[in-house]
This record gives structure tokens, C-alpha cells and sequence, in this order.
């Protein structure tokens, strides 16, 4: 069947939603938004939420399913990904070198977009018929936002969500890890398939506590295993380092774009690529992540907001910034191939890791990063779609949800996927949409219980019986405590 012609309409669909008139303005426009109305807290707070989220980890004694280190990098596992990887060579191949510089402001202002959306996730989250926590958009958005509004977001996104998950947190990922070891290792697609077919079903039936054992131990191996094999090439190209960096700033306003063009189009694109792929890589203002972090133990609700914005530093400033700085740093985003064309994303990383170390080093290090991010995605998204489906159905939908996804990895793996690739791109700003919308209407909601913690505990080292005493008699803390739904006159008052 040729399904050329409708991957032609969604890709067109696709460019609308991410392009400059839509998805773009309004993230960075909302991000910008609550960073000022927070504060900065996403530069000042930085630190603690670090030390809470890495070295801490929990709350003891708190109500919820996993620890907030979990919570963590459950997120963690569903955005770093092959956006960190694929994602960064598009944006730099396309969009030039300047082109990083975007995803870095895109990750920066989405720090406080992260922050709002799990501290909502963790604020209305409730407990489902087997007493497992459920929150996110699909909650906030109908608890948070009165009348049948919120209601009609609330359900926009958690179906956008469950198709979403299939799509870019299933077989995309699915197919890429089997693409990647096929041309490595020569693996059959088949024989990928199962495995991760099998594995995938081992994990996802334990649910959120089986997906956060498994995650805390994976994420952070898998991180360190990647951003040590960059750094090597960096050191070892450290001439190139400073150059690199004044190249990044200097073609973020002046354009010097991989694919030409005059200098007003080349700005326009590197802006356009940095903030689309920097959304694909942190998924900062999609709500995805507040989903996990409403799963979390944790004695507030600002307390997790805060260690859940640590993702979107860890997977930007971190992880994309080293795969940037090896590509530009050895010069390969502007390399051509046989016949004078610019190679391609899918094979920029790698190339830019091969040059930098020696054998093949830097060949195996990108196949098996992209195949642990790219696994760590698949757990981390069927968490988010499962959430969804009980949200939509109800508690019965969940387990037949677990063995469906698992089943439709091997689909992912197999067969061609430019149509999905395309409809996911479209269902992720699909999923955007009203949770930005949610964000901005409940930003006022957010800037005040989150000083009036703050003004308490600003850093972050009260435990939960020093939270207990100083937010006794506070009505918002009461109704999350009892998980009351408040009543709200007004979204932003």
C-alpha cells in the first residue's frame, strides 16, 4: 500500500503545527511567561533541586507509588531519547550550528514550564480503583480549570496522549533500535523485536514501581556511558571547543544555515529547528512528564515540580549539548557524502563520534546509547499512555494496555514507519496544545502556592514533618492532602 500521499499531508500538518505561527511562539511564549511570573526559579532553585532530586532522592514516609528520584528518571527515560541523538543532527544539519543555541533557550524557559506542569501533575493527582496515584494533564487540566473547558482539554490531551504513545514512544523507538543494530551487528529485525517485545512485557506488567526499579537503575548508566564517550572527543578537540561555542552564538542571529538560503531565512530556520527539535528532545510544556511526577512520594507538590525541572536541564544542557559540540567540534554537520549531498541526520552523530574516537569506538557508543535511550523511551511513554487510558476508561483498560503496547513493539520494529513517524510528530503538538493552554490559565494558581512554600523551605531541606507543621492550616495544602478539588473563581486570580 502506498501510503505516500498521507505521509505528504501529515508531514504538512506537522510543519503548521511546529512551525512559527503556532507550537513555537506559544512555548517559548509560555515558558518566558512563568519564568517571569516564578521568578527565575528555575535559575535560582536550580541548585537545591539538584541536591533533592539526585543525592536526597525521597521523601520518607511521603504518599505516593516510587520515590522522586524515580519519578525522575522515569521522565528521564521517556525524553532522552533519539531526539538527543537524531534530534540534535537535525536541528544543527538543518538549522546550522546556531541552531543549538535555540534548543538551549527552548530548554532554559522550558525549565519553568517543566517546573508548573509536574508541580500541577503532583497538585490534582488522585488515586485510581487499585490505589495507584494517577495525575497530569488529563487531571489538572478538568480539577484545575472549572466547567466543562477544562473537561474538554482534559480529554483532548489524554486521547492525543494514548495515540501519541504508539507512535513516537513505541514503534519509532522500536524501529530505530532495530535499524541501529541491524546495520551494527547485523541483528535481524525480527530477533530485536522479540526481545524487546519480551522485555518490554516484563517491565511494563509491574506498573509504575516495576518501570521505576528498572528506570533508576538504567538512566542514569546510560547517561554517564554517553556523555563520557562525548566528552572524550571534546577533550581530545579541545582547540576546537571555543570556536565551536562562538560559532553557536554567532549563527543563532546571523544564520548561517546548512542549506543555504538568504541570512533573514537562515535565522528563521535556525530558530525554527532549535525550538522544534529542543521541544522533541525535553518535552518541557507537553505535560507528558507531570504524568511520572505525580506518581512520586513526596511531602508538596513544589518539592517534586522542582526535582522533575532537573529533567529538562539534565536532557538539554547536558546530554544535547555534548552530542551538539561533538558534531560541530569535529566538523561533520557540514560534511557531504558520495555524491556531494549533506549527509544524513540519522548518520551525523555517528560519523561525528567515529572521527572523534578512535577504531570503532565511536560507532558502537552511538548504537548502543541510541538503543538504551531509545529502550528507556519506550517504558517511560507506555507509562504515560497507560495513565491516559485510565483516565479515558478507567482502571479495567490498564493491564490490557500493558500487553497491547508491549506486542506492538515488535510492529515498531519491523516494518517501515515514515507515516507514524509523521503522526507523531503531529499528536505530540496535538498533546501541547491544551496543556499550554492550561498552564497559562493556572500560572496565577502555581506563582502562589509555590512562593508560599518557598517563603518557608528555600532549600528545599525541610523533611515532611517540618512541611507538615508550617503548611497546617493552609487550605490548599489541606485539599491536596485530601485530594479535594478547590474551587477556583478564576484559572489565573
Amino acid at each position: 500500500m502506498d501510503l505516500s500521499g498521507l505521509q505528504a499531508v501529515l508531514e504538512n500538518i506537522s510543519s503548521w503545527i511546529w512551525g512559527p505561527w503556532v507550537l513555537i511562539p506559544l512555548l517559548l511564549g509560555t515558558g518566558l511567561y512563568l519564568t517571569i511570573r516564578l521568578g527565575g526559579l528555575q535559575f535560582i532553585r536550580l541548585g537545591a533541586a539538584l541536591r533533592l532530586g539526585l543525592f536526597r532522592r525521597q521523601d520518607p514516609g511521603s504518599d505516593g507509588d516510587i520515590s522522586q528520584f524515580q519519578a525522575l528518571t522515569t521522565a528521564l527515560a521517556a525524553t532522552v531519547g533519539t531526539g538527543n541523538i537524531v534530534g540534535v543532527a537535525t536541528a544543527i544539519g538543518i538549522g546550522g550550528p546556531g541552531a543549538l543555541f535555540w534548543m538551549w533557550v527552548t530548554g532554559l524557559l522550558g525549565m519553568a514550564s517543566k517546573y508548573s506542569e509536574a508541580f500541577l501533575g503532583v497538585r490534582f493527582r488522585t488515586t485510581d480503583a487499585a490505589g495507584e496515584k494517577s495525575g497530569g494533564p488529563q487531571y489538572y487540566l478538568e480539577r484545575g480549570i472549572p466547567g466543562p473547558f477544562g473537561k474538554f482539554l482534559a480529554i483532548f490531551f489524554a486521547v492525543a496522549a494514548v495515540i501519541a504513545c504508539f507512535g513516537i514512544g513505541n514503534m519509532t523507538q522500536g524501529n530505530s533500535i532495530s535499524a541501529n543494530l541491524e546495520n551494527s551487528f547485523s541483528v535481524p529485525t525480527w530477533v530485536t523485536g522479540i526481545v524487546l517485545t519480551v522485555f518490554a512485557m516484563l517491565v511494563l506488567v509491574g506498573g509504575i514501581k516495576s518501570i521505576g526499579r528498572v528506570t533508576a537503575g538504567l538512566v542514569p548508566v546510560m547517561i554517564i556511558f554517553y556523555v563520557v564517550g562525548a566528552i572524550y572527543i571534546l577533550i581530545a578537540n579541545i582547540g576546537g571547543v571555543p570556536a565551536a561555542f562562538a560559532q553557536i552564538f554567532t549563527e543563532a542571529f546571523t544564520g548561517t544555515s546548512a542549506i543555504g538560503g538568504f541570512a533573514g531565512s537562515a535565522i528563521i530556520i535556525a530558530v525554527q529547528m532549535g525550538v522544534a527539535r529542543g521541544i522533541f528532545s525535553n518535552e518541557s510544556g507537553m505535560g507528558s512528564a507531570a504524568i511520572a511526577a505525580a506518581a512520586a512520594k513526596t511531602s508538596h507538590p513544589v518539592r517534586q515540580g522542582l526535582v522533575s525541572m532537573t529533567q529538562t536541564f539534565i536532557d538539554t544542557i547536558i546530554v544535547v549539548t555534548c552530542t551538539g559540540l561533538v558534531i560541530i567540534t569535529t566538523g561533520v554537520w557540514n560534511m557531504k557524502d558520495g555524491n556531494g549531498d549533506q549527509i544524513s541526520a540519522a548518520l551525523m552523530t555517528g560519523e561525528a563520534f567515529s572521527h572523534g574516537l578512535p577504531g570503532e569506538w565511536g560507532h558502537y557508543i552511538v548504537t548502543i546509547g541510541l538503543v538504551l535511550f531509545a529502550g528507556s523511551t519506550i517504558l517511560g511513554w507506555s507509562y504515560y499512555g497507560e495513565r491516559s487510558i485510565e483516565r479515558l476508561i478507567g482502571r479495567k483498560a490498564v493491564m490490557p494496555f500493558r500487553i497491547l503496547f508491549s506486542l506492538v513493539v515488535f510492529i515498531g520494529c519491523t516494518v517501515q514507519l515514515g507515516v507514524v513517524w509523521a503522526f507523531s510528530d503531529v499528536m505530540n503538538g496535538l498533546m501541547a496544545l491544551p496543556n499550554l493552554i492550561g498552564l497559562l490559565l493556572l500560572s496565577g494558581l502555581v506563582a502562589r502556592e509555590t512562593k508560599k512554600y518557598l517563603d518557608h523551605d528555600p532549600k528545599l531541606t525541610a523533611t515532611p514533618e517540618e512541611v507538615n507543621a508550617f503548611m497546617a492550616g493552609d487550605q490548599a495544602f489541606e485539599d491536596w492532602k485530601t485530594q479535594a478539588i478547590p474551587v477556583v473563581k478564576t484559572p489565573n486570580a
